[in-house]
């Protein structure tokens, strides 16, 4: 916007006169996909004028609101001089109000006949041009309120998006967990294997974290005797922006007490299939051209076995210098901290299993050492009851019979700090306080963890996690 500072108080104060709200009775879409129902009924609607056609006394406005676009036809004869010449100053961008009857144009274009409008907003910037849209990538991601207004698919996304954390929502509260809320400036981060982001408490002056899992609070609650717990919230990694991260993403984590891995592979299938099937009415969705079915059972595969078959040797016969030789063999790159056996079993799976997978899978019963907080694997300790969804190439989740003996896990807690001593920059710390916490005696649990943004690029078909985010973390240009 640019003018002088007379100028710019008088455009103030012209939009400063504009209503404070409008009434609207339909929207957009209701109205067009149920024409016969409202045809010559009066309606009132509201929304941002996409494009303004002038021809003598007529004018066309295209009216695009939350549900999508409808035509406002305004006719001299019908509004008077007044009134129409006010029409005439509407511009693309702008946002109005118009009430009128719903008809049909002689071409057969479904429109509302309007006999009063009001300007609601003036748009100060010019719309991007109509015929290309919004399509630099970063852009969009910089100024999703344009992409949002220029791209109306975009906006499927993140209805969809929001439907799937209703349905979790509901399906979990119908399963009998409480949701809660837990700390997200914590201490001690832990929960996962991650680096964190750090920050500072004045209040405390103390250094914290901001949580990079909801997990070791919810076992808290646990071990209070809360047999059922989830919660659908934010966490935060200082790692990786690419297609399949973002340094603050959601995710939903559960927790059941006297429950372990096959307990919670059961209920993550029926939540995962009776959300597929609300959104779509079908248990199959395509992801990139490919067929994918949640329907139930979903297929099992054994990590161990899927890696073997796949470098044709047994990993865990591996000395910790031959098992680096296979990944180096494969092409996969290890960053110098990387370099040892958990973290090269998880590239191996990564780069020569989990592409391959389509149809969601379980991978189960992961090798001992990749996770401070599992439970050994009955009648095999060189396994642990760990289980991870995986679909379409794409790993979705985290989930363990959860390791519930306190002396265990510090000793697997000073085991990371070792690792960590060694140059590893993803260990859980030891926490002593949660050590303690177990101590009071923890229940025999199951628990979950699900990445909403990595489900929700299932569900709407995306390859870049920012696709689904609706402000993701981006280089910020310039303000003008």
């Amino acid at each position: 916007m640019t003018g002088n500072n007379s100028e710019t108080e008088k455009l103030s104060e012209f939009i400063a006169s504009l209503p404070y709200s409008y009434k609207i009775t339909k929207h957009a879409r209701e109205i067009t996909e149920n024409y016969s129902a409202y045809e010559g009924k009066k309606v009132s609607i509201a929304g941002r004028s996409m494009a303004v056609r002038r021809a003598g006394k007529l004018v066309f406005i295209d009216v695009q609101d939350q549900s999508g676009k409808i035509q406002a036809y305004f006719d001299f004869k019908e509004l008077g001089e007044e009134a129409f010449s006010s029409v005439k100053g509407f511009n693309s961008g702008d946002i109005i109000g118009v009430e009128g009857t719903v008809f049909k144009t002689t071409p057969g274009q479904i429109s509302i006949n309007v006999k009063s409008c009001k300007l609601l907003a003036k748009a100060l910037r010019v719309l991007p041009d109509k015929w290309h849209g919004m399509q630099d990538v970063e852009l969009r991601y910089r100024k999703r309120h344009l992409d949002l207004i220029m791209n109306p698919e975009v906006k499927r996304v993140f209805e969809i998006r929001s439907r799937l954390v209703s349905l979790l929502r509901s399906f979990l509260n119908k399963e009998g967990f409480m949701e809660v809320e837990t700390p997200i400036i914590q201490p001690i981060y832990g929960g996962a294997a991650a680096q964190p982001f750090k920050t500072h408490v004045n209040t405390l002056d103390e250094d914290d974290y901001l949580r990079i899992s909801d997990e070791l609070y919810l076992k808290r609650m646990i071990i209070g005797g809360f047999e059922k717990v989830f919660e659908v919230g934010k966490d935060f990694r200082n790692e990786d922006a690419d297609t399949k991260h973002n340094p603050e993403f959601t995710q939903v984590e559960w927790y059941q007490a006297y429950a372990d891995y096959e307990d919670m592979m059961d209920l993550t299938e029926r939540m995962l299939s009776h959300i597929v099937k609300e959104i779509f009415g079908t248990y199959e969705i395509t992801y990139q051209g490919k067929k994918i079915s949640f329907k139930p059972p979903f297929k099992r595969m054994k990590f161990v076995d899927s890696v073997n078959e796949a470098v044709g040797k047994d990993i865990l016969k591996l000395s910790d210098k031959e098992l680096l030789a296979i990944a180096d063999k494969h092409g996969i790159k290890m960053e110098s901290w990387e370099r040892n056996r958990a973290h090269t079993y998880d590239k191996l799976h990564k780069t020569l299993v989990q592409p391959k997978i389509v149809d969601p899978t379980f991978i189960i019963d992961y090798p001992a050492g990749t996770t401070a907080l599992c439970r050994p694997k009955r009648g095999n300790p060189d396994l642990i009851e760990r289980f991870e969804p995986v679909a379409a190439g794409i790993k979705f989740g985290n989930a363990y019979t959860e390791l519930n003996n306190p002396i265990i896990q510090r000793q697997n807690f000073e085991k990371e700090m070792q690792k960590k001593e060694e140059g590893d920059r993803e260990t859980e710390p030891l926490d002593m306080d949660f050590v303690e916490a177990m101590e009071q005696g923890m229940p025999p649990t199951g628990g979950v963890g699900i990445g909403i943004d990595r489900l929700t690029m299932l569900l709407t078909d995306k390859t870049s996690i920012k696709e689904v985010i609706l402000f993701p973390m981006e280089k910020r240009g310039k303000q003008q």
